[in-house]
């Protein structure tokens, strides 16, 4: 999964800010917990899905929105008075680079669930886009990321009305966050509803300078401790905890391999952690435990699990999908 914010300096008239280093640092410091515990699924020591639902599910969530939250607030720091052209394409460019290799390398190795948005685009996406709010007042920002927020609410809780549509269900329209059906991937983080968090960082950056907090703000909490010298390079952090925890986890597996786990409940944990990208969790339970025992009835769970038969081209699994949306609505 999950997450990593752009370090963006302040400009030279204004105070570096301890305490948002530190804040990033924490962050970082969550984010390799939360992808330790991934790397325990991953070698089968936690039940499939388990890092994708639950506690563990809004853990994650909480982590991206401080990324992004602080990405939105460096924004403003590191471009005002005026944009700093050089220094803004500087980074932008190290974190596209960077989410392209992580796309790239994930495709070749993972396969299925490969990143094709996760947290670094949607940084380099929320940055660009920033751009065009950075001399709005801090209300009309913040007013945005609400009306943003309240989308956010409409989609979720209030049926039937959805802002998903089929419409955005092809590739390239993925990153947007309004598709019905995206395709399954362990960090998934579009615009939809993402750039809420960034544009709210934003604008309290921006309501911090107009009423003469940076200042105060700079003077408070420590800047120099070990936490915070992680926050100021945090995307070198984000590229090199995961492969190195994962290295640990490998070889911990080759030593003391883990215990064979139920499929039943694996099948469960990770189905509900893909349909809960386009759909509720309640609902999403039903379908999948529905699913769960006519694949039994008919012998195919098995089959699916090992790979020996595939969920969207074979007809059995297909009726069976269908009839279990039916009855989970």
């Amino acid at each position: 999964m999950v997450a990593i914010a752009e370090i963006a300096d302040a400009p030279q008239k204004t105070p570096r800010i301890g305490i948002l280093d530190t804040a990033r640092g924490i962050a970082l410091l969550a984010m390799a917990s939360y992808h330790c515990t991934w790397d325990f699924e991953f070698f089968g020591y936690l039940d499939a899905g388990t890092a994708e639902t639950g506690w563990l599910k809004v853990y994650a969530r909480a982590i991206a929105s401080t990324f992004l939250f602080l990405a939105g607030f460096s924004l403003v720091l590191a471009n005002t008075p005026e944009i700093r052209w050089r220094s803004y394409g500087r980074r932008l460019g190290m974190i596209v680079a960077a989410a392209l290799a992580i796309s790239i390398v994930t495709k070749l190795f993972i396969g299925p669930g490969w990143i094709y948005f996760g947290i670094l685009h949607a940084i380099a996406a929320a940055s660009l886009l920033g751009l065009l709010f950075l001399r709005l007042p801090a209300f009309a920002t913040l007013l945005i990321a609400a009306l943003l927020g309240a989308g956010i609410i409409v989609d979720n809780v209030i049926a039937p009305f959805s802002l998903h549509s089929a419409a955005f269900d092809t590739p390239w329209l993925w990153w947007v966050g309004l598709s019905e059906t995206p395709q399954r991937s362990n960090d998934y983080v579009p615009l939809f509803p993402w750039l809420t968090p960034f544009l709210f960082g934003l604008g309290m950056a921006q309501l911090a300078m107009s009423i003469g907090w940076l200042k105060r703000l700079a003077t408070f909490g420590p800047g120099q401790n070990l936490i915070a010298r992680a926050g100021r390079h945090s995307l070198a952090f984000y590229l090199v905890h995961q492969p190195l925890l994962f290295g640990l986890v490998y070889l911990l597996s080759l030593v003391a391999p883990a215990p064979p786990q139920d499929p039943t409940v694996g099948y469960v944990k990770q189905c509900v952690a893909s349909c809960t990208q386009s759909g509720g969790e309640k609902m999403c339970r039903s379908f999948c435990e529905c699913t769960l025992d006519k694949l039994q009835a008919q012998n195919l769970l098995n089959p699916l699990e090992s790979g020996a038969i595939k969920a969207d081209s074979d007809e059995r699994v297909s009726r069976i999908a269908i009839q279990c949306t039916d009855e989970a609505q």
